[in-house]
C-alpha cells in the first residue's frame, strides 16, 4: 500500500481547522501532519512535517495565503496548494493560480467532493475543472485590454521558446481543453498530450497547466 498522502492545514478559524480535521480523518490515503492558524507559520510546518498538499486558507492576519502561496511554491520541491475560500471570484481563483495553486476549493464544497480534490491534488492533478477554467480565461480576456502590457510581452517571449508542437497544445490548454480533447484535436495519444504537458512545464519554469492557461492568454497570440 502506498503511504497515505500528508496534508498541512493553515485556517485562522479554529472550528474550520476542527472541521476540516474531522473530514479528512475518515480518509484512509490522507493524513493530517500539522496546522497552523496563519500563512506566516507555514514555512516553517513544512520543514517540520513535510506534507504533501497545503490547504490554504486565503484571508489570515499576518500574512495572506496568496502571498504565502507564492513564496511557499518558489521553494525547491514545494507541496502541491490548494487555496480555500468562503468568496467565489474571478479574482481569486486568478491570483491563486497565478501564485503557484494546483486548485481552489469552497469552503463549503460537499465533503466527498473536497476529499476527492485534496486527492487529485495530492497526485499532481489540478483540479480546476475544464468550466471553470474556460470561465477563468474569459475573465483574463476581458482584463488583456491594455495594448503595451509588459505581462503579455514577457508571455510572448516565453512562448516563442516553443516548438510549433509545443504551442500547438499550449494553445488548446489556453482554451480549458481536457488531455482527451487535445489528443482528439492534434491526432495524439493522451499519453503522449500527458508527455507534452509535463515538457511545457519544465521549459516554461511553471507549477502546473493552468499557468500554461493563464501564459497563453496574456500573451494574447491572435491580437
Amino acid at each position: 500500500m502506498n503511504a497515505p498522502a500528508r496534508i498541512l492545514i493553515v485556517d485562522d478559524d479554529a472550528l474550520v481547522r476542527l472541521g476540516l480535521s474531522m473530514m479528512l480523518a475518515g480518509a484512509e490515503d490522507l493524513e493530517i501532519v500539522g496546522e497552523v492558524a496563519d500563512g506566516a507559520e507555514v514555512f516553517g510546518a513544512v520543514n517540520q512535517h513535510r506534507p504533501d498538499v497545503v490547504l490554504m486558507d486565503i484571508r489570515m492576519p499576518r500574512m495572506d495565503g496568496l502571498a504565502a502561496t507564492e513564496r511557499l511554491r518558489a521553494r525547491r520541491d514545494p507541496p502541491e496548494v490548494v487555496v480555500m475560500t468562503t468568496f467565489d471570484t474571478d479574482e481569486h481563483i486568478l491570483r491563486a493560480m497565478r501564485a503557484g495553486a494546483c486548485g481552489f476549493l469552497l469552503k463549503h464544497t460537499p465533503p466527498e467532493q473536497f476529499v476527492d480534490a485534496i486527492r487529485r491534488a495530492a497526485a499532481g492533478e489540478p483540479i480546476l475543472s475544464p468550466s471553470v477554467l474556460r470561465r477563468l480565461m474569459s475573465y483574463v480576456g476581458d482584463l488583456s485590454d491594455a495594448p503595451a502590457d509588459p505581462r503579455r510581452e514577457r508571455a510572448r517571449r516565453a512562448l516563442e521558446r516553443l516548438s510549433p508542437g509545443e504551442l500547438a497544445v499550449a494553445r488548446l490548454v489556453g482554451e480549458g481543453r481536457a488531455n482527451s480533447e487535445i489528443g482528439q484535436q492534434l491526432s495524439m495519444s493522451v499519453a503522449t498530450v500527458k508527455a507534452y504537458v509535463s515538457r511545457l512545464l519544465a521549459k516554461l519554469e511553471l507549477n502546473n497547466r493552468v499557468q500554461i492557461a493563464l501564459l497563453v492568454h496574456d500573451a494574447a497570440l491572435d491580437d
